[in-house]
């Protein structure tokens, strides 16, 4: 299956979740040669859009994402990702499991009061 890196300028949302319990832990960018780099080596490597180069994850932090799976959507625009982190798990650069700890209010329509 190949990825519709056209869609969005060459670039496509890769999704990381830890594969172990399904929490989803950041969202990067890959563009065709992160993509091969990923499969070829087995480690998530994501397009950085400001700095306009590959990098791979946790290669300084050591919290290096390996990868278990790899789908992507009916579209062929998104990819997900299902790693095992290698390391201390702290995958966001705050110091945090997970990039997603921000809350927002927003009204949950039959949410539990």
């Amino acid at each position: 299956m190949q990825i519709d890196f056209e869609k969005m300028d060459g670039l496509a949302p890769a999704i990381v979740q830890e594969d172990s319990t399904g929490e989803v832990l950041m969202v990067g960018f890959m563009n065709a040669a992160a993509y091969a780099r990923t499969a070829e080596t087995g480690y998530v490597t994501f397009y950085s859009r400001t700095r306009q180069t590959l990098w791979m994850k946790g290669e300084t932090s050591g919290n290096r994402l390996r990868v278990i799976s790899a789908t992507t959507d009916c579209d062929r625009d998104t990819i997900l990702v299902r790693v095992f982190v290698e390391g201390d798990g702290l995958v966001c650069h705050t110091g945090t499991k997970s990039c997603f700890t921000e809350p927002l209010a927003i009204n949950c329509v039959g949410a539990a009061q």
